[in-house]
């Protein structure tokens, strides 16, 4: 039992949460490509990435795993997102700190998505049994590749307005970008 949880029950929200932490990064991404903050969509984004990671080290385990080192590191890159974000409001070296730091985290997130699909789902399983092969490395590079690409876009057109504390509050008219 993990939280009141069986094993299978706890899984699935795990899963459920890392797969609305990617589907909202991608948004994320797309909005830091375009120059948009998508406010709701970026805190969506950073509050169930650092919930996957945080539910991921709950997972019995007798030893350190790929997994919690990942989890470990994403939780690094999110403080520095985070603080980026709404701390230092994207002033100055903030704002591609952020992104940087954004886009990492979601990398994070697809990297170990790969890595689960190729373990739980038979097509993928069958040509990489042990991850070790070319499919599952042509696989890790494609996405790597996808995000250094992304992120780099994203560095030089993030330029949004600057983020005054009335747009951090819930409470605020404005609409969410």
């Amino acid at each position: 039992m993990i939280l009141g949880m069986s094993l299978p029950v706890f899984t699935a929200l795990h899963v459920i949460i890392s797969l609305v932490g990617i589907g909202s990064g991608v948004i994320v991404l797309y909005g830091l490509i375009v120059s948009k903050r998508l406010d709701r969509w970026t805190l969506l984004f950073l509050a169930t990435t650092v919930a996957t990671s945080l539910t991921g080290f709950l997972f019995p385990n007798s030893h350190i795993t790929p997994g919690i080192v990942v989890g470990i590191l994403s939780l690094i890159v999110l403080a520095g997102a985070i603080a980026a974000r709404y701390g230092l409001r994207l002033s100055g070296a903030w704002r591609p700190i952020y992104v940087v730091c954004a886009s990492l985290a979601l990398y994070f997130n697809c990297f170990v998505l790969v890595v689960q699909s190729f373990e739980k789902v038979s097509a993928l399983h069958a040509i990489a049994p042990t991850q070790k092969e070319p499919p599952f490395a042509a696989a890790q590079l494609v996405v790597l590749l996808l995000f250094v690409v992304a992120t780099v876009i994203a560095v030089k057109r993030f330029h949004p307005e600057s983020i005054r504390d009335s747009d951090l509050s819930a409470s605020g008219s404005k609409r969410a970008a």
